[in-house]
Formats: C-alpha cells, structure tokens, sequence
C-alpha cells in the first residue's frame, strides 16, 4: 500500500517538531527515516501509525485519508526498539497474540492461530523455539519475535522504530542482512527509523534526511550519499573534509597551489567538502592537494591517514581500501599529493552562521573516475 503525506506540520507547545512535510511512500518500498536526535524521525513514523496527530496536513494510505483514524483502525505492524514482548507468553503465544484478541468472525480458530504463528516464526528462522519464554532467547531472538508478531496482522504498513538499536554492533548487522531478505518475500510497504548512517545506506530502497523537523533530501542510497543536498547532508552521512579554497579561474586554489580543476564561472571564496574516501594519491604531473602525512592508522580492511597541507597546515583525512595501490605512499612524514576525485564547492559567503541561518549555495560539483 502507498503512503502520502501532505504538508505534515506538529508542535508540541512552542516547539515545531515538523515543519512542512511532503513524502511519498510506493507501495512495497523500503524507506529509511534518517537523522540526528531530535530531527523529527519518530515523530514523523509516530504520525504515521496514528500514535501521534498532525496539527495540519494529511496522511493517505492508499489514497484514502487516515489522518483522524487510530492506530488500530490502520492495520499497521509496529515493531519498538526494546521488543516489548509479553514476558509470561511463549514465544508462540507473543506472535499469535495479535491475532488471539481479535473479537468475532474476525478472530481464526486455534488450530489456524497456531499454524500462522509457526509459519512466521519459520520465516523469522525461529523453527522449533515457539514453545520457549523471551528470557530464554538472545536479542536479536527477541527482535526476530517482536518482528514476527507485527506480521501475524497481516498488515499493509509495517513501522520500526530504532529496531535493532538496543543490540551490539555485530547482532545489528546480521539483523540488517535478515531483515532486507525479509522484506524482500514479504513486501510489505516498511518504515524504520534509524540515527545510524551505514544501517540506513545498507536497508534501504531510499532514504529521507531529517533534520530540525524538515526534509533535508529524499533519494536514493546513491543520490543521497554521491550528490548530498547540502553540507549538512555531507556532514551526517559520513565524515567530510572541509578546506577553504580561493576560486580563479578555471582552477581552485589555496594561497598559489592549484588543487583541483574548477568548471564554474564564480569566483571569490569557497569551500570544497570532499570525503576521506574520494582522495587518492596522484603524479607530481597532476593537480593536487600537496599534504605530508602525520599518522596512519589501519582499522581492519581499511587504512586511513591523516595528512596536513603544505601551504596552511590543515589536518586532512584519508581512507582506501588496504589492498589499493596507493597505501604504500602513506608513511609517516611521506611527502604527496593528493587528487580530488570527488567534490562539491560551496559559496563560502554564504556559509551560515546560527540554527536559523541558510544553508550555504552550492556552486559545483565534480566527479572524476576513481581509481
């Protein structure tokens, strides 16, 4: 089932906690609802299960407006970061129970009950442990049940919000691969709420950045992570090195080193937002960024450097794979340069200063083939 909303705005007193919301849900998509504490995520995924009313706007499931329709009225499954699974049940009892309290004609005989359970609970890949209590399993058991249960509805939306944010790093990550395989036989239009970069970039069909109660970017895990919106966008999907540079010509520029081609027409100040991992080591014969490493840390299959510019002695940092080529030239005190294989250049007169101040206008972006 599809999901539109419409100029979604809330507050709670004085505080807007969403401001504006426009977003459109296909139905059988995966979408991650991104962003830092406070950004308007939960409120959002709560609006949408009928937790929570908009002040304004409206909220269409399939075309048809919910927004003054309660949560039990949506067929939603709602799966909670911390299971909330009923602790005196089997793990059975806890899928089925959805199903068990439902009143007339509407409600499956046992033996029925008892076989959705335990087809879900073979789905979820929890064969044989329904007659167990949740204190018998590990967490990502326990989420696994949580999961199960909001499925036993057989419902048209199905909302998550941190799921796996109470596991360690290790169980989340089995649990991301599982889940993605999950959703992939069942189909159901799903949204989860995450603060976690990687979960969101690695789950989902597409992503919606919050941040201060508004849409930030909605696209694709390549859109949002290769052509960020803004600086802020840059700044939460991973880290961003962000070097001042002068603008002449066809060339950026700090102090007299050209560093990097320029296309545009503008001249004046700006700022390059480039990542660690669109650095690489170039030829003396190319335009670059010249830099002498300081330290060079390896964390498992991945080397990261951190380098400072000649001309200013700004830290710089890098990150390739171990097995590239380039690795052998970060020593410590190794003198090179380093070409920008993709940037954005940002209007440094417009760099905003404040909560409330525009965000800077992006004047060009380059990509060049990595290496």
């Amino acid at each position: 089932m599809n999901i539109t909303l419409k100029n979604i705005n809330k507050q709670f007193g004085q505080f807007h906690a969403l401001s504006s919301i426009d977003l459109h849900v296909e139905s059988g998509e995966l979408i991650a609802l991104l962003g830092p504490s406070g950004s308007g995520k939960t409120t959002l995924l709560r609006i949408i299960a009928g937790l929570e009313f908009a002040n304004g706007g409206a909220v269409y499931f399939g075309g048809e407006d919910v927004a003054a329709t309660p949560l039990r009225k949506r067929q939603i499954g709602f799966v909670f970061q911390h299971y909330a699974l009923f602790k005196h049940m089997t793990v059975r009892d806890n899928v089925s129970f959805g199903l068990r309290i439902r009143k007339g004609d509407a409600r499956p005989s046992k033996s029925d009950i008892r076989q959705r359970a335990d087809e879900l609970l073979e789905l979820v890949q929890l064969s044989g442990l329904g007659d167990r209590y949740p204190h018998q399993l590990s967490g990502g058991q326990r989420q696994r049940v949580a999961l199960a249960r909001a499925l036993a509805i057989e419902p048209k939306v199905l909302l998550l919000d941190e799921p796996f944010g109470a596991l360690d790093a290790k169980v989340r990550k089995e649990l991301r691969h599982w889940l993605r395989e999950l959703h992939q036989k069942t189909g159901v239009t799903t949204l989860f709420v995450t603060h976690d970069q990687e979960e969101a970039l690695e789950l989902a069909d597409r992503v919606v950045i919050m941040s201060g109660g508004k849409i930030a970017q909605i696209g694709s895990v390549d859109e949002v992570y290769e052509q960020p919106a803004s600086p802020m966008v840059f700044d939460f999907l991973g880290s961003t090195n962000r070097i001042p540079v002068e603008r002449h010509g066809n060339h950026l520029v700090i102090g007299t080193d050209k560093i990097a081609i320029y296309e545009g027409d503008h001249t004046g100040h700006g700022t390059v937002y480039v990542r660690p991992g669109d650095l690489r080591v170039a030829s003396p014969d190319d335009v670059g960024l010249d830099a002498i490493v300081r330290n060079v840390q390896r964390t498992g299959p991945i080397v990261r450097a951190t380098v400072a510019i000649n001309s200013t002695g700004q830290l710089v940092y890098v990150e390739m794979p171990h097995l590239h080529h380039d690795v052998q030239h970060l020593l410590p005190q190794q003198s090179l340069r380093l070409r920008l294989m993709q940037y954005s250049v940002y209007d440094a007169e417009n760099t905003p200063d404040g909560e409330d101040a525009p965000e800077p206008v992006l004047i060009g972006r380059e990509r060049l083939r990595l290496a």
